[in-house]
């Protein structure tokens, strides 16, 4: 049996592992590249699984798990549009390709752009869209996303505006000694901890941005730690912060030795082991 800790999802009464599958994961693999990562998922008793529009095939591969296991995840996907009527269609395209007739969550996708933002949150935007969604039953929580230096200033500011669910952004311990973005951070998760909002965080294993070559080539958008001892600080250094989630990588290779990490947790690396993972991995923060 996992030893994942469970975390109460924010305020939706779901007691998720600590660790969320980030399905972004599935999105250039095949159906039994899927099914394998799948099953393994399952050995660990994830029962969360954040997915989105915009993943590939990410929803597609879900879809014939989720006909036969739909009662076994908390299921989150996330529209990327910003207009009421795209949002609105492809929050149904979504449910079609996961083949359920429900999301738990459904998040608007990097929303950090001010304009974007602006057009969201207008009459005629993906907020309305979402809210619709809830009322007829197809969702049953309503997120917001984000990547960037950006993204805990926006999100504090869409909490602000409307009583948000779930936020999530990037949160690894190099980008944290960016002053400017630490402060930022705990701002918005003071304010997530007193609204009873839940944290999630991406981005865990960023060694460093990609080189120009090896980004096309890859399964994450971010070049990742791989070596097991490295993972495991710089997934017991997120998962030490008790009041965040952990969305886990985007490689499926990689992906396994997230899982034995949560298995394993104990307690958060001090700041001497992480810098001295900085210097020995040479790693840069992936938003500067």
């Amino acid at each position: 049996m996992s030893s994942i800790p469970f975390k109460l999802f924010g305020n939706t009464g779901h007691n998720s592992r600590r660790t969320l599958f980030g399905a972004a994961a599935l999105g250039g693999v095949t159906q039994a590249e899927t099914d394998q990562t799948m099953e393994l998922l399952i050995q660990h008793g994830i029962n969360h699984i954040d997915t989105a529009a915009s993943y590939g095939e990410s929803e597609t591969r879900l879809g014939p798990w989720m006909a036969r296991m739909r009662g076994d995840f908390f299921l989150a996907s996330k529209t990327g549009e910003r207009s009421y009527a795209a949002a609105r269609d492809q929050i149904r395209r979504s449910l079609e390709r996961l083949q359920t007739d429900h999301l738990d969550l459904i998040q608007l996708h990097n929303l950090v752009d001010e304009a974007e933002w602006e057009q969201a949150f207008g009459e005629d935007g993906a907020l309305r869209a979402a809210i619709e969604a809830r009322e007829e039953g197809l969702v049953r929580f309503i997120g917001v996303t984000g990547h960037g230096l950006m993204a805990p200033v926006m999100h504090k500011r869409s909490l602000e505006r409307f009583n948000f669910d779930s936020v999530l952004l990037p949160y690894n311990f190099p980008l944290y000694q960016n002053p400017t973005y630490a402060a930022n951070f705990e701002a918005l998760v003071t304010l997530c901890v007193e609204r009873n909002v839940a944290v999630q965080t991406i981005k865990s294993l960023t060694r460093r941005p990609w080189a120009e070559e090896g980004h096309h080539f890859a399964a994450t958008w971010y070049e990742p730690l791989t070596e097991q001892s490295d993972i495991d600080s710089a997934v017991a250094w997120v998962l030490g912060d008790p009041r965040v989630f952990l969305n886990t990588t985007g490689d499926i290779h990689v992906l396994p030795k997230v899982w034995i990490v949560a298995e394993r947790f104990e307690s958060r690396p001090c700041d001497e082991t992480m810098r001295a993972l900085v210097a020995r991995q040479d790693m840069a923060p992936l938003f500067t």
